[in-house]
C-alpha cells in the first residue's frame, strides 16, 4: 500500500476555492502485462500542464473491459512505457489549466473521456488531458457517479443517435441491456420514442432493464425466449456483446434495418446482405461531452453502478470485472 499524499507544495487560487496540488500522487499502474495482480499503487509525480491542457483533481474514474484488455496485453499498445497508468474516463475539479485554455476555470466541476492520455490515465489522484477532451459537468450530477460512466454513456448516446439514428416508433433491441453501455442505451432509445426490447439473463438483470424503461426483456441465452421476437420486425439493434444469441437476433431485423456495435465486441457479428452491420468507437471531444451533459440535465438519466472500489483496490475492481455478470458499470472512488 502506498503512503498518504505528501503535504502540498504549491497551490492555485480562485475566488471560488483553493485547489491544492502536491508534488506527488498515488496512481494505480502496471509494470508489466498480466492478471489483475499486476495493478499496484505507485507514487508518481503530479503531471504538469502544457498550454492546451487541463489538470483534473479526480474524484472518480470508470473501470472498463478495455482497461482489462490493455492490462493483460491482449490489446497490446505500441511503445508502452511502464509503469503504465490505466483508465480513460473520470470526473473531478479543475486544479490547473494551460495558458491557452479559456473554456475552464480552476475549481470547475468537469468530466472527461480521453483515450490513452499522454501523461497517464485516470486511475490516479490527478490526470492531465487535452482541454478539448473535457466538458463541464451538469448541475445535479454528482462527481463520484459521473466519473464512473463517461465513456459508456457516450458510447450509448453515439450508438443510438449517430450510428443507428433511432426515431420515434421504431422497434429497437439493446443486446446486452444490463451492462455498462446497455443500461444507457435503453434509456436513450426510450427518450427517442422507440419501442425498446432489452436482452438480459437472470432475474436481477431483467428487473434492472425493466426499471430503466424497456418495454420488454428477453433472455438471449434461451432460444425459446428469443422466439418471442419473431413476432416483431426489428428496425435496429445496438449490440454490446456478441455470440450466437446476437446472430439469431440479427436474423430477425427487417430488410434495410441497422445493427451497430462498439469496437471490441467479441465475436463481432457476421455481415449481412440486407441489413447494415457496422462497428464504431465512442468519439471524445468537447462537443460530444456537451451533448451528453444536455442529455443528463434534461432527462435525469439513472446511473447504474454495479460496484465501487477505492483507488488502491483497482486490482479488486478488475477481478470483479473478470467474474462477469456486471449490472451497470464498475468504478473507482478516488476522493470522497
Amino acid at each position: 500500500m502506498a503512503a498518504a499524499v505528501t503535504a502540498p507544495k504549491k497551490a492555485v487560487t480562485t475566488a471560488r476555492r483553493r485547489v491544492q496540488i502536491p508534488d506527488t500522487m498515488i496512481a494505480e499502474a502496471i509494470d508489466r502485462f498480466g492478471p489483475p495482480e499486476v495493478l499496484t499503487a505507485h507514487r508518481r509525480p503530479v503531471p504538469s500542464v502544457s498550454p492546451n491542457e487541463v489538470l483534473i483533481s479526480l474524484r472518480s474514474a470508470g473501470v472498463g473491459n478495455w482497461d482489462a484488455r490493455i492490462r493483460d496485453g491482449s490489446w497490446a499498445l505500441d511503445k508502452v512505457r511502464f509503469p503504465y497508468v490505466l483508465g480513460v474516463d473520470g470526473a473531478g475539479i479543475v486544479a490547473a489549466k494551460g495558458s491557452r485554455v479559456r473554456r475552464f476555470d480552476v475549481g470547475d466541476r468537469v468530466w472527461s473521456y480521453s483515450y490513452r492520455p499522454a501523461k497517464g490515465g485516470f486511475y490516479a489522484e490527478f490526470v492531465v488531458v487535452p482541454s478539448h477532451d473535457v466538458g463541464h459537468l451538469p448541475d445535479g450530477v454528482d462527481l463520484t457517479h459521473a466519473g464512473m460512466v463517461v465513456a459508456t454513456a457516450l458510447t450509448a448516446q453515439q450508438g443510438i443517435d449517430d450510428h443507428l439514428r433511432v426515431r420515434g416508433g421504431e422497434r429497437v433491441l439493446i443486446f446486452g441491456a444490463s451492462g455498462a453501455v446497455g443500461t444507457y442505451a435503453v434509456q436513450i432509445a426510450k427518450l427517442r420514442g422507440a419501442h425498446v426490447i432489452g436482452t438480459a439473463t437472470g432475474r436481477d438483470a431483467q428487473e434492472l432493464v425493466q426499471r430503466l424503461g424497456a418495454d420488454a426483456v428477453v433472455d438471449a441465452r434461451d432460444l425459446r425466449d428469443l422466439g418471442r421476437l419473431k413476432q416483431i420486425a426489428l428496425d435496429a439493434i445496438l449490440a454490446t456483446a456478441g455470440g450466437d444469441g446476437l446472430e439469431h437476433c440479427i436474423d430477425l431485423v427487417r430488410k434495410r434495418g441497422r445493427v451497430a456495435y462498439p469496437d471490441g465486441v467479441e465475436p463481432p457479428p457476421k455481415p449481412r446482405t440486407e441489413v447494415s452491420v457496422g462497428s464504431f468507437d465512442a468519439v471524445p471531444g468537447a462537443h460530444e461531452l456537451d451533448r451528453l451533459a444536455k442529455l443528463f440535465l434534461g432527462a435525469h438519466l439513472r446511473i447504474p453502478i454495479a460496484a465501487e472500489y477505492s483507488l488502491t483496490h483497482a486490482a479488486d475492481a478488475h477481478r470483479r470485472l473478470e467474474r462477469g455478470r456486471v449490472l451497470g458499470r464498475i468504478g473507482l472512488r478516488i476522493r470522497h
